[in-house]
């Protein structure tokens, strides 16, 4: 089938690479323009394109596609079959919608109508969820609500984080992708138009979406600390320092009374580290959490045992 792709970060990779490989024809890629990163704030092209780049796929980076006149004539020119979406960051104006013959199928990060909208991947860790998956669904004018194609699912790890969910379900979006493309072309594609009383919508995450409010139970700090790494990651102060929580785990509350154990600084929020010089404790609003790994601001990642062996309290 004659595609043309729109997707930017890694997530959307994953997607392009399983139609080329799937031997569909990918005339034009569209992906977001280069964006400033890093700490010298230079442009970088983002990941589709320079994949597509890799692959000899021509690609275009519309700042606003609504807007652009001259990518919409483009497409018109090119007379895709299909518009195949992943994560493209811009919602197609109905003047897109309308070019494909077969329309357009976008390729979201959960079990639609659960998490609209972006970062679903991070809200299926954080809200402790079972299962997790992807969606293939017939957009429209609006964000995530068009009839549901498929779908499939996986279920999530109790050591589950962003990134391994991340990892776990780019390849299986493209998988489930082209499994609907083919059952498109059969004519076997029901529609199932999605339950707006279910819908949940959840936005993007900021650096500042990290922070931790140590009057929350150890159960929903844990599962903050697994959905938020890598990114933007869960974070605290200490002694006027951001320190990272990279990795932890829930502990028994008689753990902050064990032989050695004493309290050794404030958190946050009426929160407390506890230590006995080899195992670093948290207490929270409701539990206590054993942390396992940290980062302290200028220093590296490393295991709580290394940190505490040059840290004094």
């Amino acid at each position: 089938m004659r595609i043309v792709f729109m997707g930017t970060p890694d997530f959307a990779v994953a997607t392009l690479a399983a139609l080329v490989r799937a031997g569909h024809e990918i005339p034009l890629v569209v992906t977001q323009p280069d964006r400033p990163r890093g700490r010298h704030g230079a442009l970088q092209k983002s990941e589709v394109r320079l994949f597509a780049e890799a692959q000899g796929i021509p690609v275009i980076t519309p700042e606003r596609l609504r807007q652009d006149t001259a990518a919409q004539e483009q497409l018109r020119e090119i007379a895709p079959e299909l518009i195949a979406v992943t994560a493209f960051g811009q919602i197609l104006p109905r003047e897109v919608l309308e070019i494909p013959r077969y329309g357009c199928i976008n390729v979201h990060a959960s079990l639609l109508p659960k998490y609209r909208g972006a970062s679903p991947i991070q809200w299926a860790v954080l809200n402790g969820d079972e299962r997790a998956g992807v969606t293939t669904m017939m957009m429209d004018v609006g964000l995530d609500d068009g009839d549901i194609l498929e779908q499939a699912s996986i279920p999530l790890d109790k050591r589950e984080t962003g990134g391994s969910l991340f990892r776990k379900l780019a390849p299986l979006g493209g998988e489930l992708l082209v499994k609907t493309i083919a059952d498109l072309e059969a004519g076997t594609m029901p529609r199932t138009p999605q339950n707006a009383l279910e819908a949940t919508k959840v936005g993007m995450f900021t650096k500042q979406s990290g922070r931790i409010d140590w009057s929350e139970s150890a159960e929903k700090i844990e599962r903050m600390v697994r959905g938020l790494n890598p990114w933007p990651s869960a974070f605290t102060e200490l002694r006027g320092r951001q320190l990272k929580l990279w990795e932890t785990e829930l502990a028994d509350s008689a753990a902050l009374s064990g032989e050695g154990v004493r309290c050794c600084a404030a958190l946050p929020g009426n929160g407390s580290l506890y230590t006995d010089g080899r195992v670093l404790y948290a207490r929270c609003g409701e539990g206590v959490l054993r942390i396992l790994e940290l980062q302290l601001e200028g220093k590296k990642r490393m295991r709580t045992e290394e940190f505490l062996r040059g840290y004094q309290f």
